[in-house]
């Protein structure tokens, strides 16, 4: 055959550094949010800041129950639609402002969420039965600091109760239901698996997918062996090719699990967002802070069109990145609040009523009646915090599994437990329900739930045993 050259067309999806970005902020608590836009105005002439007294208030509430809450913008990870934004990002209040000075210290003080806690979250989200839920703690006890599963299915079998063993294939069914979890990556059990489980979570037109799959799955280990030419040969690709193989596969996380947990300050928290009812209605709106007042600084956004070549490019450059910055700001905060419009829509009761109102939700009931990933949604609520007239409430707090009813219905795993307090509370002290009578009483009031149930979500709740709560006085 004789060499050729040939053309064609086709479209991928490249994970462009300002798209990667754009997840990056999405998944930032509201502090590490301000502490990334401080570095960056730091390192960015173009990036500037306004005056506390020049913000003005962005109108970005919106009605819980509003029939046009539905029509939302595109999801975020669309970056193509963020071409025509503004370059400043105005601040969004719900009658609270700016200033957090009126917010009680006692709200703003949250238990730091540990890599264990955000996993078993999404497990009892899961749609799973009791038994798969229980392989699955037992497969999130073992896995470390890092997100690896480092320990052997014997040993994850071994700590399991007797009557749940398992072999290795139903235990490796239950973890690929683990890795599925947000932060992508988690539950792997080498650096080739965790790479190709971020692989596999993009879409399949992203370039330099495939051949980066084949480097995680098959010549992860020879890498440092084979260099960049002998890598290209091994593939049977061309440099080109490989160099966006190997680009790819280094914006990848190879250690998923330290974004979890690993943040001291983020036991103090500032809410993303505030839900008030006015009118009638729940509404939901941003809590302005510092990235509000973030904006291109105009001195030297003029000085491009009069600066020498080579400082024009420089400057050019920079007002690029703080462009992008102030759009992924930007694009951050619609989707909160597209998200958070859904959770106050399905959990109106809750928010009205307490936690015995609290309906069964999954992350993925909210991605698919907002049209997003599911995996978006759970980095938008990932240590985000939201005021409410209960106070501030983590929005994880706004998701619950579900038991069936005897009505036919569901009760959430929020609900029961505040029934069970409710009974425990009412009963008589030297003679408490035990978990069984409590069984009984949730039966009786529509909600069958096993003793063994009870006596976790009584655990749960720090409630001791019958036998620990009588009192003869």
């Amino acid at each position: 055959m004789k060499p050729s050259l040939q053309t064609s067309l086709g479209q991928h999806l490249v994970l462009t550094p300002q798209l990667r970005q754009a997840l990056h902020l999405l998944q930032l608590s509201s502090l590490e949010l301000e502490a990334e836009i401080a570095a960056a105005v730091e390192s960015n002439p173009l990036l500037d800041w306004l005056p506390e007294d020049a913000v003005g208030v962005h109108a970005s509430g919106d009605e819980a129950a509003g029939p046009d809450a539905a029509r939302d913008d595109a999801p975020a990870e669309d970056a193509s639609r963020w071409d025509g934004l503004d370059d400043g990002w105005p601040a969004a209040s719900a009658g609270h402002g700016a200033d957090d000075d009126g917010l009680d210290l006692a709200e703003r003080i949250a238990e730091t969420q540990s890599l264990r806690g955000h996993l078993t979250w999404q497990l009892h989200l899961a749609t799973l039965s009791p038994r798969d839920r229980r392989i699955g703690e037992a497969i999130i006890d073992a896995i470390d600091d890092d997100g690896y599963l480092r320990a052997s299915f014997r040993d994850v079998a071994a700590a399991l109760p007797a009557g749940d063993r398992c072999g290795d294939d139903e235990l490796l069914a239950v973890l690929r239901q683990v890795q599925r979890f947000d932060p992508v990556g988690v539950g792997a059990r080498d650096l080739g698996e965790c790479l190709a489980i971020q692989l596999q979570a993009l879409p399949e037109d992203t370039a330099g997918r495939a051949q980066a799959l084949r480097i995680a799955c098959e010549l992860i280990h020879a890498l440092p062996r084979l260099g960049a030419g002998g890598l290209a040969e091994a593939l049977g690709c061309d440099d080109r090719e490989a160099g966006t193989a190997l680009r790819l596969l280094r914006s990848l996380d190879p250690r998923p699990g330290a974004r979890i947990g690993g943040i001291d300050h983020d036991a103090y928290v500032a809410p993303d967002c505030a839900i008030e009812r006015r009118g009638g209605v729940w509404k939901v709106s941003l809590v302005g802070g510092p990235h509000s007042r973030l904006t291109i600084h105009r001195g030297y956004e003029r000085m491009i069109r009069h600066a020498s070549e080579a400082d024009a490019g420089y400057l050019r450059g920079r007002l690029q990145e703080a462009r992008w910055l102030l759009r992924n700001v930007q694009a951050r905060g619609e989707t909160l609040l597209k998200v958070v419009r859904c959770l106050a829509r399905q959990q109106s009761g809750f928010l009205e009523f307490g936690p015995q109102a609290l309906r069964p939700l999954t992350l993925r009931e909210v991605a698919a009646e907002i049209g997003m990933h599911e995996s978006t949604v759970s980095r938008a609520v990932a240590r985000k915090y939201a005021l409410t007239p209960r106070g501030t409430l983590p929005l994880r707090a706004f998701f619950a599994s579900g038991i069936g009813t005897e009505a036919g219905g569901q009760a959430s795993s929020t609900a029961i437990q505040q029934m069970i307090r409710s009974l425990v509370e009412a009963e008589n002290p030297r003679r408490p329900l035990s978990d069984a009578r409590l069984a009984d009483e949730l039966k009786a009031a529509g909600v069958p739930v096993a003793r063994r149930t009870v006596a976790k979500y009584r655990e749960a709740l720090n409630i001791p045993s019958s036998q620990e709560r009588v009192r003869l006085d």
